[in-house]
C-alpha cells in the first residue's frame, strides 16, 4: 500500500508565495492556493490518524489542526500578509493527556515538535519540582539512544540565572533552567521531498511519546502519585 504523498505543487506554491507575498498576486491565484490547501489537509488528515493509532487526539481532522495562512501583520515589523508554511497542531485528549504535537512544512525549514512552549507558571513549577526531586527519569528519556537519534536534545529557552526556590549547586539545575520544555525534530528538503517523509513524521511522533508521557504524569499527579 502506497504511503500518502505532500504534492509537489503544494511545496511550489510556498516558494511561488515567499517570492510574491502580496495580496494581488495571492487574490489571482486564490483557486490554485485551495487547491493545494486540500491536498494538504488530506496529508494531514493521514498523519491524524497513524498518531491515533499510539495516542488520543481531540482534534477531529487534519483541516481543523491547520492555522490559517493569513499573517495577523497589527503588531509586527513584518508586514507581509501570508505565511510562506503550511502549519497546524494536534491537541491530545482529555486532561490526563498533556501537551500537544506541532507541524511545520516549509522549504528549508521543515520540522515536527511537541511539549511545552509556555507552560503556565503552577505547571511550569510542578515539572521543575519533581525534576529537583528526582531528574532521572527525564534524564532516562533524553539520554535514550532513540531520542538523541531522532531529536538530539531537550530545546527550549532557559533562564540565564538559578530558577527561584532552588539551589545554584542542584545537580539538576542544567534542566531546572529551563522556561520551555520542547522536543523537535528537523528535516531537510531532501527528506521533506521524499516519497518517505509521510512514514519518517509519523516515526518521529512516535518517538515523542515517552517524553510526552512523562510530562503529563508529571502535571497529572499529586506527590503521592494519586491522579489530581
Amino acid at each position: 500500500m502506497s504511503q500518502p504523498v505532500l504534492p509537489v505543487s503544494a511545496i511550489d506554491f510556498l516558494n511561488d508565495l515567499k517570492n510574491n507575498n502580496n495580496r494581488e498576486w495571492f487574490t489571482a491565484h486564490k483557486e490554485f492556493y485551495q487547491q493545494q490547501l486540500g491536498f494538504v489537509e488530506g496529508f494531514v488528515d493521514a498523519i491524524l490518524a497513524n498518531l491515533n493509532l499510539h495516542d488520543v487526539i481531540e482534534t477531529p481532522t487534519g483541516k481543523k489542526s491547520m492555522h490559517r495562512i493569513y499573517r495577523d501583520t497589527r503588531f509586527g515589523k513584518d508586514k507581509t500578509p501570508y505565511k510562506t508554511n503550511w502549519s497546524g497542531s494536534f491537541r491530545r485528549a482529555t486532561k490526563y493527556r498533556r501537551g500537544g504535537y506541532y507541524y511545520h512544512f516549509e522549504p528549508g525549514n521543515t520540522f515536527i515538535a511537541c511539549g511545552f512552549w509556555a507552560p503556565n507558571p503552577p505547571d511550569l513549577k510542578r515539572i521543575r519540582d519533581d525534576i529537583a526531586f528526582d531528574d532521572k527519569p527525564l534524564r532516562k528519556i533524553i539520554n535514550s539512544p532513540v531520542f538523541i537519534k531522532s531529536f538530539g536534545t531537550l530545546r527550549g529557552e532557559t533562564v540565564k540565572t538559578t530558577p527561584k526556590g532552588y539551589p545554584p549547586d542542584h545537580e539538576a539545575i542544567d534542566l531546572l533552567r529551563y522556561k520551555q520544555y520542547l522536543v523537535v525534530h528537523r528535516f531537510t528538503d531532501e527528506e521533506f521531498l521524499s516519497a518517505g517523509f509521510f512514514e519518517s513524521v509519523c516515526q518521529a511522533l512516535r518517538d515523542m511519546r515517552p517524553f510526552l508521557d512523562y510530562m503529563s504524569e508529571v502535571l497529572v499527579t499529586d506527590i503521592n502519585g494519586m491522579v489530581d
